[in-house]
């Protein structure tokens, strides 16, 4: 990471030990400890005591946790957990119950991110069960996650919507390579006559007419979230369910830009 991490102590590096050893084998571990430079002389057969010697050795010589963060980024990449993404899900669930107390959470990207520290363990395993209850059955697309994670876990629900909103004209942009914003990027990238971006064959009227439907839902987004989150106070956004809505909205428009192709027309 590239900002100074405190040393873990070592009651957070037994914890992590331990929920780390349940995440793969002995030659899973050997592997991602080569890989990352880290040497293993603690002489232990238990996956989880050999992590636990290995970390503390490793923040006592480099008076740094970056080579811990390090391996477990490398260890729970989402890549190597494709088809178990519940396993993967239930690991880092677990592994941010202890890193949220120090300040850290590990994303759905595999990536960390910096949060408020929780004060006790009840407190961490009450946030991150919560956050995970209560958007469960939402079915969040994972461009909402990579741009509000963060918000999310912070429980700051007003900055996770505008996140969430700006990552999606970022996709659009980076799918379309138009530039622009708002509703004069949408008019651009999806316009019907020339269109970058097409969600259907735009063949015959009915189509059309949803191309043209789907254009005015994501200005409809932006004029509903964006610009009143811009300008308006803090203090008339209204909670945590029409964050849950909002970001509902942002998910679906991002599952129809999954479905989207660049046109010969755009190009």
């Amino acid at each position: 990471m590239n900002q100074n991490i405190s040393l873990f102590n070592e009651g957070t590096i037994e914890a992590l030990a331990r929920v780390l050893g349940e995440c793969g084998s002995g030659t899973d571990i050997s592997r991602v400890l080569n890989d990352r430079g880290l040497i293993d002389n603690s002489g232990e057969s238990t996956k989880w005591r050999r992590l636990y010697h290995i970390f503390l050795t490793s923040q006592r010589e480099t008076k740094s946790p970056n080579q811990v963060l390090d391996f477990i980024r490398s260890f729970l990449t989402p890549i190597r957990f494709t088809g178990r993404s519940s396993e993967f899900e239930n690991h880092r669930i677990e592994l941010n119950t202890i890193l949220v107390m120090v300040g850290l959470e590990l994303g759905k990207d595999g990536q960390f991110r910096t949060v408020n520290p929780a004060a006790t363990l009840d407190e961490a395993e009450e946030r991150v069960q919560a956050i995970r209850d209560r958007f469960r059955e939402r079915a969040i697309h994972p461009e909402v996650n990579k741009y509000c994670n963060t918000e999310l876990m912070q429980e700051n629900y007003f900055h996770a919507v505008f996140e969430a909103s700006k990552g999606l004209a970022q996709r659009i942009r980076e799918m379309s390579g138009a530039a622009g914003d708002g509703a004069k990027l949408i008019d651009v990238v999806f316009s019907v006559e020339h269109p970058l971006l097409a969600i259907n064959s735009l063949r015959s009227e009915t189509e059309k007419s949803e191309h043209k439907g789907f254009a005015q839902l994501l200005k409809g987004c932006f004029a509903a979230v964006r610009n009143p989150l811009a300008h308006e106070p803090r203090i008339l956004w209204t909670g945590e369910d029409d964050a849950a809505d909002y970001l509902s909205l942002i998910s679906l428009l991002h599952r129809k830009l999954d479905g989207a192709v660049r046109t010969r027309t755009g190009a």
